[in-house]
């Protein structure tokens, strides 16, 4: 029997509706299995489609599945954003007012009401410098010399995210990429704009292996390289990352960093599209 849900289209990380990251979001998703949820991911052709159901514990106020194009991910960032802001104009209502509870793959995501949305960076799964020979084949897939990496980091909190810092923002924009290349299952770069700019960094995200050339803009990957930038005594109190230029988006990433080190981070949330969909 043919099943229909609330569907919203909501665009992350921009203040400006289309030029953020748009996530696809099926509301009352039980009864949509795993393949059909794969099928649906394929067809809207978006870095991620969310299914928000039911918690299954007590702690969470709502249950979300984060799919690519290519497969399922334990966490990503501006699903997160975007799935609270639909699952709260579906008519969700948090336990806590100030506090909103995601459960997905990852455990248990909190969700910051203020301004706009942020999330708490969840805790990273694996660290430490890359090693010398995928770092080899990053810089070669890059188009960049070794010397041009200022530092290198596996920032993963689930995706699988690894991370090159160069000097400066404009060299993070002039990456040509042989995407196929790359040896990791996903890449970033960052780079500092000048002191006084209205952007601390320039972000890019490059996700091949899942279906997603380039991530116009990366909640989970701005997360992950916050809690290394603060860890390092890099960055502290808040800053704004620019992402997405190169994709013709205008995408702005609020990173917080609490006293006691823990990592949020929010952006602009704007429902473009509302109706239904057939599960």
């Amino acid at each position: 029997m043919t099943q229909v849900h609330d569907f919203a289209q909501i665009d992350v990380f921009s203040t400006t509706p289309y030029l953020g990251n748009p996530v696809a979001v099926v509301l009352d998703a039980e009864g949509i299995d795993d393949e059909r949820m794969q099928r649906i991911a394929r067809w809207t052709n978006l870095s991620e489609t969310t299914f928000v159901s039911t918690a299954t514990t007590p702690e969470a106020d709502y249950r979300v599945r984060i799919f690519t194009p290519g497969g399922e991910l334990p966490f990503a960032g501006h699903p997160t954003l975007g799935s609270a802001h639909a699952w709260l104009e579906h008519g969700g209502v948090p336990r806590s007012s100030d506090v909103i509870v995601q459960e997905c793959e990852a455990g248990l995501i909190p969700i910051r009401r203020g301004a706009v949305l942020s999330f708490a960076a969840p805790p990273l799964r694996r660290t430490g410098d890359i090693d010398d020979a995928d770092l080899a084949q990053i810089v070669a897939a890059l188009g960049i010399e070794r010397s041009q990496v200022l530092a290198h980091q596996w920032v993963d909190n689930g995706p699988g995210w690894c991370v090159l810092q160069l000097a400066t923002a404009q060299e993070v924009l002039d990456l040509e990429p042989d995407l196929s290349q790359i040896p990791t299952a996903m890449l970033g770069a960052i780079g500092a704009y000048p002191e006084g700019s209205p952007h601390a960094y320039e972000m890019r995200s490059f996700a091949p292996r899942i279906g997603v050339p380039e991530d116009p803009v990366c909640g989970s990957m701005n997360a992950s390289v916050g809690q290394w930038l603060a860890a390092s005594g890099a960055v502290s109190g808040s800053y704004v990352v620019s992402q997405g230029q190169r994709l013709g988006r205008a995408g702005e990433i609020v990173i917080d960093v609490d006293g006691d080190g823990t990592v949020w981070v929010g952006g602009a949330t704007t429902t473009c599209f509302r109706g239904t969909a057939i599960g």
